[in-house]
């Protein structure tokens, strides 16, 4: 058998995918995902420290979880490059467990009541 050797220049043609520009794009974009969930925590903490205790003040940080959850799985795995039915197949059944846990939260007290 014959030993097959390539340079480093022949290996990195064969792959498509090694940046050209020694990664500054994808270090520009962890830097844009560093900063969007940086100025949203920041915001979960100005919020935690300015407004009393109530329950929009617990509405504001789920909301705003919720939205750091999405962004974290649309960037980092790589779902929001995915087609769109793909998305809709995780998303349509998040959503549905979602309302049955608030469901079940809102109505699992009503069984005191009724005694």
């Amino acid at each position: 058998m014959a030993e097959i050797h390539a340079t480093p220049q022949e290996v990195a043609a064969r792959h498509d995918d090694v940046p050209t520009d020694g990664g500054a794009a994808q270090r520009k974009q962890i830097w844009k995902v560093f900063i969007i969930l940086s100025v949203i925590t920041a915001f979960e903490f100005l919020i935690a420290f300015t407004m009393h205790a109530s329950t929009l003040k617990v509405a504001i940080f789920v909301g705003l979880t919720i939205v750091k959850a999405f962004y974290i799985v649309g960037e980092f795995m790589h779902l929001k490059h995915e087609v769109k039915s793909l998305i809709w197949s995780i998303l349509i059944p998040v959503i549905f467990v979602v309302w049955l846990l608030l469901a079940l939260m809102l109505e699992g007290g009503s069984i005191f009541e009724l005694r």
